[in-house]
């Protein structure tokens, strides 16, 4: 099943996408649907007004997680280009709601920062409320999988040895364009990830590569706080990110980053100049 949320003139409204038509199953977002305990079977069966998918105004699939978590530093690729050891624990850190933008929406380039960087990212769902759970029970909450860029400020983040201010900056983390359940996917377990700029391939890899897996990541979030459903998590990313170039590269407006997960979708979205 893929889910979506969409902006219509009367507001979002979470879709069930049935080839190229989106159904609405009357509840305002995807997050929304999941705190139904039958969201499933609720879903599968909603037969609300229909829409083009080619012509959807995608919003966030999760326009307001109550948590966004992402992972740094989760592909053995990436690691090691950053000359790092292999983790014994996932690196978290977390975003805010008011950072999401729409698959399609423009990432505006602040003026603050001069280091805009890309960072392609499976993204992932949870679907059930989790604390203090196994492994197999992690899994067994997560609703589905999403497309998630976290668009990176390079030069605020190594400002201190704390990530947030670089990570967390308004309007710049795209994340969609659906949530397609694990069944459709093998559960996300060896899809291809890639991010493109202007059509030159910046990072490519494979889920396969991630030192954590989402239940793995899931679990060990749980042991500190509740999971519930509609909170996103953005499981890490592969080698390849501007900083880690030699020379260095960061995004400039007119640039077009396209974020690519197999069997997922894309996100592409263009860079703006700010205009405060």
């Amino acid at each position: 099943m893929k889910l979506a949320t969409i902006r219509t003139a009367d507001g979002t409204a979470a879709v069930r996408l049935d080839g190229d038509q989106a159904v609405e199953t009357g509840a305002p977002d995807v997050g929304t649907l999941l705190r139904r305990p039958d969201w499933r079977a609720y879903a599968a069966a909603a037969d609300g007004p229909a829409h083009d998918v080619a012509a959807l105004d995608l919003a966030p699939v999760v326009p307001t997680p109550s948590k966004i978590f992402c992972v740094g530093l989760n592909y053995r690729t990436h690691i090691l280009e950053m000359g790092r050891e292999l983790p014994s624990y996932p690196s978290l850190f977390a975003k805010f709601a008011n950072c999401l933008l729409g698959a399609r929406d423009d990432i505006v380039h602040p003026g603050e920062t001069e280091q805009l960087d890309w960072e392609a990212e499976l993204g992932f769902v949870v679907g059930a409320p989790l604390r203090r759970a196994t492994k197999e029970e992690a899994a067994a909450a997560i609703a589905g999988y999403t497309v998630v860029n976290d668009i990176s400020m390079r030069d605020w983040q190594w400002r201190t040895p704390e990530w947030l201010q670089g990570k967390a900056w308004e309007a710049s983390t795209p994340a969609g364009p659906w949530l397609v359940t694990g069944d459709e996917l093998g559960d996300a377990a060896d899809l291809e990830i890639r991010c493109e700029v202007n059509g030159q391939v910046m990072q490519r890899s494979r889920t396969s590569d991630l030192l954590f897996d989402p239940a793995d990541i899931a679990a060990y979030i749980s042991r500190f706080t509740t999971l519930e459903p509609g909170d996103l998590i953005a499981t890490g990313t592969p080698g390849g990110v501007g900083a880690a170039r030699d020379p260095k590269v960061f995004l400039k407006p007119g640039q077009v980053v396209r974020t690519v997960v197999e069997g997922v979708g894309e996100c592409v979205n263009t860079i703006v100049e700010d205009k405060p």
